[in-house]
């Protein structure tokens, strides 16, 4: 797990970190410092570069300049299966085989913990296991992916990047095309693994106020650029949010969770 010592630069950070596809570049010259064991929302409009960011994080897309850093060693010196020992990445929309089970799929988060020849071990059994229990899936291990619902389908793929065990999760939009219901259930379930699991979480959503209520920490993007970065109730500013989303919202204070939501 990762130390509390020297926080400010161990953990997940990003140094001067300018990010393109071909010559089209998305973000540039980013610093942003990931807070360990905490649930952080990278919000902005789309295009924004929130899930071109990810893909940095986890060593998809090679920056154009700056620096990925894991507890001060460049990400770009570990090796493919080091870093998904370290970072796990559930991008938006997976997809699966068609007739594979709940367990298969899970079973697919330990591949950075064998070799080619190693046999499945108690270790890896007790991941799975692990993972299935967070996930209130373990009743469904046999069912088919296909007969689940959008939450529980969700839930299930979420299993299988816990069963990665790595300190740091990465979502990208883990509530779209999900029911309100579902979508409260996914929220949950990053809450208690943030809280009790005691993971660093980066998710990129497109609710403003399901992140105003549920992170601990939001960062802002406008065309490539941070606009802004704190605690939920400093970020949910008016003119911040006028500025990262062209809206005027009306921002109000919930008493009883002291939280504030956007009405536009």
């Amino acid at each position: 797990m990762f130390q509390h010592d020297n926080e400010a630069t161990s953990g997940l950070v990003l140094k001067n970190l300018t990010l393109a596809y071909d010559n089209a570049t998305i973000v540039e010259g980013l610093d942003l410092s990931i807070p360990q064991r905490t649930f952080t929302v990278l919000l902005g409009r789309n295009g924004s570069g929130k899930s071109t960011v990810l893909k940095a994080c986890v060593g998809l897309l090679r920056p154009k300049s700056g620096t990925v850093l894991l507890d001060d060693r460049p990400l770009s010196q570990f090796g493919a299966r080091e870093r998904a020992r370290r970072i796990a990445l559930l991008p938006q929309g997976p997809v699966a085989p068609e007739g594979l089970s709940v367990l298969d799929l899970v079973r697919q988060g330990r591949y950075p913990h064998r070799t080619l020849l190693a046999r499945w071990s108690p270790l890896d059994d007790e991941a799975c296991d692990e993972a299935l229990e967070l996930t209130r899936m373990a009743d469904l291990r046999e069912r088919p992916l296909e007969n689940l619902s959008g939450g529980q389908r969700q839930r299930a793929w979420i299993a299988m990047a816990l069963a990665q065990q790595t300190d740091i999760l990465l979502l990208d939009e883990p509530t779209t095309f999900l029911d309100l219901a579902h979508q409260a259930e996914v929220m949950d379930l990053i809450t208690t693994l943030v809280k009790h699991g005691k993971k660093t979480i980066v998710a990129v959503l497109h609710d403003i106020n399901q992140a105003a209520r549920h992170a601990n920490h939001i960062v802002m993007f406008k065309a490539g650029k941070l606009v802004s970065q704190g605690a939920p109730n400093d970020v949910m500013r008016r003119e911040t949010i006028r500025n990262v989303f062209d809206i005027d919202p009306e921002i109000i204070h919930d008493q009883k969770t002291n939280a504030k939501f956007i009405l536009v």
